[in-house]
């Protein structure tokens, strides 16, 4: 048995976690409200909001699993990718924490922690090897052919914009407010998603990309502006379900031909965007056309938490895979 203290601080989610094996004690998330009125996350505000949040959340997070400190076996964080900053933090505490109590410490890349929540013990079934993963968020676009917990071939990915940064661009764009996704998801729900039709690009393979759609977005608009100044009031909730309409039916497309080429009959989401209620519906009525199995991750594990850093930790401990006290943090 080993109980594993995860530690998340890869943007503006200050997060700590505690497992006992692949069962989850507890998960303290402590969010930054400071981002709203600037329209997105502010590196600096960030890595000092970190700063104030990094020891209460730990505290809480191995006071709400109901063990002592000593109890620990190993210290996993998200050593990226990430804000340069934001990541310091994290890091540096969680070497810090361990070489205080000499226990080893787990490096955990951010993305394949996202698709690794998948296995978190909530006693419900887990994907079952090969598996196709969408790993979408406002930073990242992928689609993950996974042959173990590690052994992850990107077969396709965004080569520009990511899809979460294209839905936030649309919500800025029409000024709806920060952070934009949950805005247009809800919003989507009240209008008409065949009221405006937006071309996807035509892009080889497996790969996406976003600029475009965005762009489109963009001078349609501006067309529409120009007719009638209050175009946007009047078409919000069409708008909303139009686009994100156009943005998941392009990742799932890609997402389905992948399945097919490679006989894989599993398909999960994780990061970010995985919370779409769009996306979490359509992915149910692909697999139940095809009679394949779709796994959606909770609402609490999409965002950043360290639960998800915890299990890809906790996967790295069986494997007596510890990192070295030097490693530096990266970006990408």
């Amino acid at each position: 048995m080993s109980i594993i203290l995860a530690i998340e601080s890869s943007c503006d989610d200050t997060s700590a976690a505690v497992l006992r094996d692949d069962v989850l004690l507890s998960n303290v998330i402590a969010s930054q409200k400071v981002h709203e009125q600037y329209g997105g996350v502010v590196p600096e505000l960030a890595s000092r909001a970190h700063e104030q949040n990094i020891i209460p959340v730990v505290d809480g997070s191995i006071r709400q699993a109901g063990i002592d400190k000593k109890d620990i076996d190993a210290v996993a964080f998200t050593r990226g990718p990430g804000l340069m900053g934001s990541l310091m933090v994290g890091v540096s505490f969680a070497k810090s924490f361990a070489q205080a109590l000499s226990k080893p410490i787990i490096e955990v890349n951010h993305l394949q922690a996202h698709v690794l929540s998948h296995f978190i013990n909530r006693g419900e079934a887990i994907p079952e090897f090969p598996f196709i993963c969408l790993l979408v968020s406002g930073g990242h676009t992928q689609i993950l052919l996974l042959r173990s917990h590690f052994d992850m071939e990107v077969l396709g990915e965004t080569i520009d914009d990511a899809a979460g940064e294209a839905i936030d661009k649309a919500a800025k764009i029409m000024d709806l407010g920060y952070p934009g996704g949950p805005i247009i998801d809800r919003l989507a729900k009240e209008g008409n998603a065949d009221a405006f039709r937006f071309a996807t690009p035509q892009i080889a393979g497996y790969n996406y990309s976003f600029s475009g759609i965005k762009t489109s977005f963009l001078y349609f608009l501006r067309d529409r502006l120009k007719e009638d100044p209050d175009f946007i009031e009047k078409h919000k909730a069409d708008l909303c379900a139009s686009i994100q309409k156009t943005i998941v039916g392009f990742l799932l497309k890609k997402v389905e031909r992948a399945a097919i080429d490679h006989h894989v009959r599993q398909i999960a989401i994780a990061g970010g965007v995985s919370a779409n209620s769009l996306l979490r519906s359509e992915l149910q009525r692909v697999c139940q056309r095809h009679h394949w199995q779709a796994f959606i991750p909770p609402m609490s594990f999409c965002t950043d938490n360290a639960a998800m850093v915890g299990i890809a930790g906790y996967y790295k401990y069986l494997r007596g895979e510890f990192a070295d006290i030097s490693l530096p943090p990266y970006t990408r």
